[in-house]
């Protein structure tokens, strides 16, 4: 029977082996898009370095969960990206837990508002930090390993990267930026690793909250009237990793339409 056109929380793929014998280490990954992303792409038969930097408790529960269903296929790192230096060390001991590296997502993002008036330089450092800075040192830290393997960086970008976000500039424009970095990262780092990115839209609603009527009002603005899941970020992630190996330097929207629709 053909799912509701309306329904916004679409089942995990089922389980296959596309992925067999590759290892994807995924930052950010104990919860929400992150932990959506490892189960896909473990589910496809890859091994993942689940890496993590204050959601122990989230990463270790859903490390058991998944190494249940394949004994030893996933492992836990830990740290805070920001610390630029430990780059290399983080590649190194994923390599050192599967034998290689395929597949790098840079999902570990910071959101909240910065309205003009209010912007301090920590607000500036972490947001360019975590959303721009990061990927483009993990991206140079894991590009020997990927190297070997003909392998793939995945960046999650951000539909407001090319349109602003209200109450938002320094996110913004911190996506803004990891779109150029992954067309720059693809001519870099072609013809043997492919970079491309997925820019989610209205796919998961803030944690902290958002008034209804500001939900609705979104939707609207979407060709599909209704919101996506994490789950549809995931599939293209899973797109980009076992089907599109002529595809690189791409950003796919995963938004419903929102952006065609402004």
């Amino acid at each position: 029977m053909a799912r509701p056109i309306h329904d916004p929380t679409p089942e995990l793929p089922a389980p296959s082996r596309v992925l067999a014998g590759k290892t994807a280490l995924v930052t950010g990954a104990a919860r929400r898009v992150g932990a959506t992303i490892v189960r896909v792409l473990h589910g496809a038969g890859a091994n993942v370095v689940l890496h993590y930097r204050s959601s122990g408790k989230e990463a270790a529960e859903l490390a058991a969960e998944l190494n249940a269903s394949r004994q030893g296929s996933v492992k836990l790192a830990a740290g805070d990206l920001l610390d630029i230096g430990r780059h290399p060390k983080l590649v190194a001991d994923a390599v050192a837990a599967f034998g290689a590296l395929d597949i790098l997502v840079n999902n570990a993002s910071t959101f909240y508002p910065t309205p003009m008036g209010d912007i301090t330089e920590r607000d500036w450092d972490d947001l360019i930090g975590t959303n721009l800075k990061v990927p483009l040192f993990l991206a140079q830290a894991a590009a020997p390993a990927l190297h070997e393997r003909a392998g793939l960086i995945i960046n999650l970008a951000d539909i407001h990267g090319s349109r602003p976000l209200r109450r938002y500039p320094v996110y913004s424009l911190a996506k803004a930026g990891v779109l150029m970095l992954t067309r720059s990262l693809a001519r870099e780092l072609g013809p043997h690793v492919r970079v491309n990115a997925v820019a989610p839209g209205p796919v998961m609603w803030p944690e902290e909250g958002m008034d209804a009527a500001l939900q609705a009002k979104i939707m609207q603005r979407t060709a599909l009237k209704r919101p996506g899941s994490a789950v549809d970020v995931a599939r293209a992630c899973l797109f980009f990793a076992a089907e599109a190996p002529y595809v690189t330097g791409q950003i796919l929207a995963v938004d419903g339409g929102r952006s065609i629709g402004w």
